[in-house]
């Protein structure tokens, strides 16, 4: 194997366990205020801007996830899924999108918002989750807390994501999203970030899930709504079946 692909896995995988390690606590708390939202008929909402959507976007309608976790998608927001690329890193900036985007769900007190943002320091993501706490909903928040110690934040009131959680995942990510570097490359490359956030996310679901199914077997709660693979027979019907019960906690639908 080539030595910068050997490097590369040899990275991905010493975070995903410095993760496991170091965030335990955390991912069990972020665990139980997803299997309350979801025990308590709450809403769920997941947010994430550029490449930080991709983590929000894989516990959102798909096999083996909840179905009531709705992606929170600001136009322009989500993804490079605008022309040109820059302006989705220019909206980030923006200060007031971020209130109005929210303002604009049924989101009320008591649900659960989950903010993925690697370096957590543009205004999109603080005003998020500060908005998001002063109308009284649950925040977890996903990010590097390397950045908040080496870079200045971008919102005026010089916080950064961490600062209005109340829950705070770190994914360990140096300040540069690279883990490679190489004497004839001008910057460093090989991210890992995507993996590790998606990995926490996976996990707080997984934690969720488990609590739930606890309570289940002891006759104190439902079983947990979880979609089956649509490419399995049968998968279909039982997802088609599982978004009509909980129509009223799912938005990504007509």
């Amino acid at each position: 194997m080539d030595d910068l692909v050997g490097q590369y896995f040899e990275a991905a995988v010493a975070h995903l366990r410095r993760a496991q390690a170091e965030e335990g606590e955390a991912i069990e708390r972020a665990a139980e205020l997803l299997a309350e939202a979801v025990a308590e008929g709450r809403r769920i909402f997941a947010f994430g801007a550029g490449h930080s959507s991709l983590a929000a976007q894989d516990v959102v309608y798909r096999a083996g996830g909840l179905v009531v976790v709705n992606l929170l998608n600001v136009p322009g927001m989500t993804g490079v899924n605008v022309m040109p690329a820059p302006l989705g890193s220019a909206l980030e900036r923006v200060s007031g999108l971020a209130t109005a985007a929210l303002d604009l769900t049924p989101a009320t007190a008591g649900d659960l918002l989950f903010v993925i943002s690697l370096s957590g320091r543009q205004v999109m993501p603080v005003e998020l989750a500060q908005h998001a706490r002063a109308r009284g909903l649950r925040v977890v928040g996903v990010t590097s807390l390397a950045y908040p110690a080496q870079v200045a934040s971008g919102h005026p009131s010089g916080t950064f994501l961490k600062d209005h959680c109340d829950v705070v995942l770190d994914n360990k990510i140096a300040v540069g999203d690279g883990e490679l570097t190489h004497p004839g490359a001008e910057t460093s490359f090989g991210p890992v970030s995507t993996i590790v956030t998606s990995a926490l996310m996976q996990a707080v679901v997984a934690g969720a899930v488990g609590r739930l199914a606890d309570r289940a077997v002891q006759g104190q709660g439902a079983t947990p709504p979880l979609f089956r693979s649509g490419n399995v027979d049968g998968g279909t019907d039982w997802n088609a079946k599982l978004m009509a019960e909980h129509a009223d906690r799912i938005f990504y639908a007509f």
